[in-house]
């Protein structure tokens, strides 16, 4: 008789496998059902903490949203891909840890960006006129529309920092692609439209410093590289520790 193989996805390991389904899952269910996007968009997306629609809960909830379907398939893609591994290596407890751990880190680097522009900017304001702000300007931005230049010039960018949600696995994603370069460093990685493999460790020092000239630079292209960065430095403190403590015990280090 024929053994059957066992499928890809059977075979991932349960805290990848089940991140991988809840992210799926959740995504179509907002593409899908209008109700479910507004109501998931409202309470579970994150806003930053003077936005009325702010939840503390929204620094875990907001990394199982994203925007569109490329921004759920990369970083569900290097989920698969590398955090079978890291899950492998690490046992699932640990990684399910470290996995949200550098969401929620993430999610605190960008807010705190967030924090000195808008302080700066917010103290031209006088206090209940920003107040005022807070409260009027998410009504701008559920209606697709913003306070325009002539209103005042930096108003519109200063609601769109304080009332437009963050969402996406990406702090958590690139906490995972610092573990395979941490623990990994030397393993050869094949990317796209490179003919040639990469060392892991290069390959995540590369994405760090773009991802570091992408936030200084202040582009404005929608992504929130400091909470990738964030990820990356949170796991890269949290894999520190641990071999300091001997969890590896080097013997996955090569």
């Amino acid at each position: 008789m024929f053994s059957q193989r066992p499928s890809i996805f059977s075979s991932l390991p349960p805290v990848v496998k089940n991140l991988l389904v809840i992210n799926i899952l959740i995504y179509f269910a907002m593409a899908l059902v209008p109700s479910i996007e507004a109501t998931f968009s409202k309470w579970l997306a994150l806003y930053y903490f003077t936005s009325p629609f702010f939840k503390a809960f929204q620094l875990f909830t907001y990394m199982f949203l994203h925007g569109g379907f490329m921004h759920l398939f990369f970083n569900m893609f290097a989920l698969f891909m590398f955090g079978r591994t890291i899950e492998m290596t690490m046992g699932s407890q640990r990684f399910l840890f470290y996995y949200i751990s550098c969401g929620i880190c993430a999610a605190l680097v960008q807010m705190g960006i967030f924090a000195i522009y808008i302080h700066n900017t917010a103290s031209l304001l006088p206090p209940d006129i920003y107040e005022q702000f807070c409260r009027d300007g998410i009504l701008t931005v559920q209606n697709a529309y913003n306070f325009p230049p002539s209103y005042w010039p930096e108003l519109g960018k200063l609601n769109a920092f304080v009332n437009t949600p963050m969402v996406g696995a990406s702090g958590a994603i690139y906490g995972v692609l610092l573990a395979f370069g941490f623990l990994f460093p030397n393993m050869p990685v094949y990317m796209f439209f490179i003919p040639v493999p990469i060392k892991a460790k290069w390959l995540i020092i590369g994405y760090f410093v773009l991802e570091l000239l992408y936030g200084v630079s202040g582009s404005a292209d929608g992504v929130a590289h400091f909470a990738h960065l964030g990820g990356m430095i949170s796991g890269f403190v949290l894999l520190w520790y641990w071999k300091r403590k001997g969890v590896f015990n080097n013997h996955w280090f090569f």
